[in-house]
C-alpha cells in the first residue's frame, strides 16, 4: 500500500510547545502527522558597522579632531529649539 502525502498551509503562533491546526483543516488531519517548521527570523536592519569594523572604509584625506577640536565649543553659536512654545 503506498502513501500519499498532502500539504496544507497555515500560518499560527506555537503556545507552549502545541500548534493550533485552524479548524477548516481538523478533519483532514488525523493519525501520524509529518511536520515542518518553517520561521521567520528577523535580522537587523542594516549591518554597517559590522561591516565597517570587518572592512574598514579607508580615506587618504580624513585627518582625526584634536581634543581641543573635540571640545571647543566657545566658537559655536547655540542653536534655536526645533519648536517653541508660546
Amino acid at each position: 500500500m503506498s502513501e500519499t502525502m498532502i500539504a496544507i498551509e497555515f500560518h499560527t503562533r506555537i503556545k507552549d510547545g502545541a500548534i493550533e491546526v485552524p479548524a477548516e483543516y481538523r478533519d483532514q488531519l488525523f493519525g501520524s502527522v509529518r511536520v515542518i517548521i518553517l520561521r521567520t527570523e528577523h535580522q537587523k536592519t542594516s549591518k554597517i558597522i559590522e561591516r565597517v569594523l570587518h572592512d574598514p572604509i579607508r580615506d587618504p584625506t580624513f585627518t582625526p579632531l584634536r581634543r581641543d577640536e573635540i571640545y571647543d565649543r566657545q566658537e559655536q553659536e547655540p542653536t534655536e529649539p526645533l519648536s517653541s512654545k508660546e
